[in-house]
């Protein structure tokens, strides 16, 4: 069983929900959403991001007076060393030495690429930065990032924005079962029922953007989601029932039989 409190890299994170922070309708309901989410970390395309004058930036000055861990992402990036490049002006711009490395070769289907991912992990790891690959839900390739220095790794549960949930249960419970670093899963989720399908099988976290900011409510949404993770993570720790092909009784029937 692994520890209640969620910890990457030495920092302890009270919140297992991490949020993006693109495609609300507007600033306001984008805050709204961060707030009832109670995410600690949040999430963002760097290539969005005025880079020369970071808190003057459209996307981040929304977040002032708040407290947050911020995670830029490579989004956009189509090779190793794009990525790399990216995440390097990230730091020294003072944005953040946490990275999520996304790296996409396939614009219809937005599929992380395999290769490319493990060579910008290896490489920006060594260069001390906490790296968060997003990988697709391979458990061999989940190992070698791991052992590539990622300081938790991020399977998707279905190609990114498609709602379409965990596809491959298995494969998740796998990577959870062998992974000595943080599992979150990110991409994929539409509902609270997926989110807490994730939790139950032992996912650490969970990143989303699109399931809050494009859902009818986004604020009502993202405290949906927030529960989904709190109860799912709790109903991990407990340890369900063995699933059975046959009923059993909650009463014994010779309790009802007269003497």
């Amino acid at each position: 069983m692994r520890n209640k409190k969620l910890t990457i890299a030495g920092k302890e994170l009270s919140s297992r929900f991490f949020l993006g922070t693109g495609r609300y309708p507007n600033p306001f309901v984008q805050n709204e959403a961060i707030k009832a989410s109670e995410a600690e970390v949040l999430t963002f395309a760097i290539r969005r991001v005025n880079l020369g004058a970071p808190n003057e930036d459209a996307i981040l000055q929304h977040l002032e007076g708040m407290s947050f861990t911020y995670l830029p992402n490579t989004s956009g990036a189509t090779t190793a060393e794009e990525a790399i490049r990216i995440a390097r002006l990230a730091r020294a711009s003072g944005l953040s030495d946490w990275i999520k490395v996304e790296i996409s070769a396939d614009e219809k289907t937005l599929l992380p690429d395999p290769i490319e991912t493990l060579k910008a992990t290896e490489t920006l790891a060594k260069e001390g930065f906490v790296v968060l690959p997003y990988t697709s839900d391979d458990p061999i390739l989940c190992r070698r990032l791991e052992e590539a220095g990622a300081a938790a790794v991020m399977p998707g549960g279905a190609p990114i924005g498609t709602g379409l949930g965990i596809l491959n249960p298995y494969n998740l419970e796998l990577i959870v079962e062998q992974a000595n670093v943080p599992i979150i899963v990110d991409a994929g989720l539409g509902s609270a029922m997926d989110v807490a399908q994730a939790m139950e099988l032992g996912a650490d976290g969970v990143l989303m953007n699109t399931p809050v900011a494009k859902a009818k409510d986004p604020v009502k949404m993202a405290s949906a989601m927030k529960h989904a993770i709190e109860a799912g993570r709790l109903s991990y720790e407990a340890g369900r029932i063995p699933k059975k092909k046959y009923a059993t009784a909650s009463s014994g029937f010779a309790s009802f039989v007269s003497k």
